[in-house]
């Protein structure tokens, strides 16, 4: 069917590429502009503070195996719960994902 033809993915997206950009076009003559640029436009500025004269620089290093095991263990919980339940075979899958985050986990937060 031709008609189909438009809600094939790469048409979709096209078309919806094309409007885009026709919008954001047509609507950046509404956009605020400057007349005038301050004179320190350019230069980094947080929270009250100029950000030349000291950086912070945060350590993560607590962070990752945290977030490596939140995302390990939810996994986990999506597949045994998707496992069907009538076969052995199904079972089996979900014993070897729970090992396996079991060892993933060991590995993550050994000493």
């Amino acid at each position: 069917m031709p008609s189909d033809i438009l809600l094939t993915p790469p048409v979709a997206f096209m078309i919806i590429l094309a409007v885009t950009i026709t919008l954001a076009g047509a609507l950046s003559r509404f956009s605020c502009k400057v007349k005038k640029p301050p004179q320190d436009m350019d230069t980094a500025y947080a929270c009250g503070e100029k950000v030349s004269e000291h950086r912070v620089q945060p350590d993560y290093s607590q962070f990752f195996p945290f977030a490596f095991f939140f995302t390990i263990l939810h996994v986990v919980a999506m597949m045994v719960t998707t496992v069907p339940a009538q076969t052995i075979q199904s079972f089996s899958i979900a014993v070897i994902y729970i090992a396996g985050a079991a060892v993933g986990l060991f590995i993550l937060f050994r000493k």
